[in-house]
């Protein structure tokens, strides 16, 4: 197990996390990368990450599924991450073979901050 360390500098904020990732699993033996966020208001996704709006659009999209200003019942005031954390996912799991992300050409792993911000735990395993 390897953990990561991602501090955010905003509430809602990106983190394209996959040269850490990458760099972490170097020299690991394993079919199977999982990397989880073990947080209940950010959370990981798989994406494009050559053109950074690909990743603007999406949290412009979550930011309208789940707005911060609706009026939720949770007293803490950020029922809007909680629903963007279950939207995107707390994990992503990736083929790792020859020491080497099998991720697509324009694909990097994104930590997703949405109440932030905050120092967040990532945690990769080799399977």
């Amino acid at each position: 197990m390897i953990e990561l360390s991602v501090q955010t500098s905003s509430r809602i904020q990106s983190v394209n996390i996959t040269g850490r990732v990458t760099e972490a699993a170097r020299g690991k033996a394993g079919h199977l990368l999982h990397v989880y966020t073990p947080h209940t208001t950010c959370g990981l996704l798989i994406n494009e990450e050559a053109d950074p709006d690909v990743i603007n659009d999406i949290i412009v999209a979550l930011n309208k599924i789940a707005p911060a200003d609706y009026p939720y019942k949770h007293i803490e005031g950020n029922s809007d991450a909680h629903i963007k954390s279950v939207l995107t996912g707390s994990s992503v799991l990736i083929p790792f073979t020859q020491g080497a992300l099998q991720l697509g050409t324009w694909q990097g792993i994104f930590f997703m901050e949405f109440d932030g911000p905050r120092k967040r735990k990532v945690i990769i395993t080799v399977i």
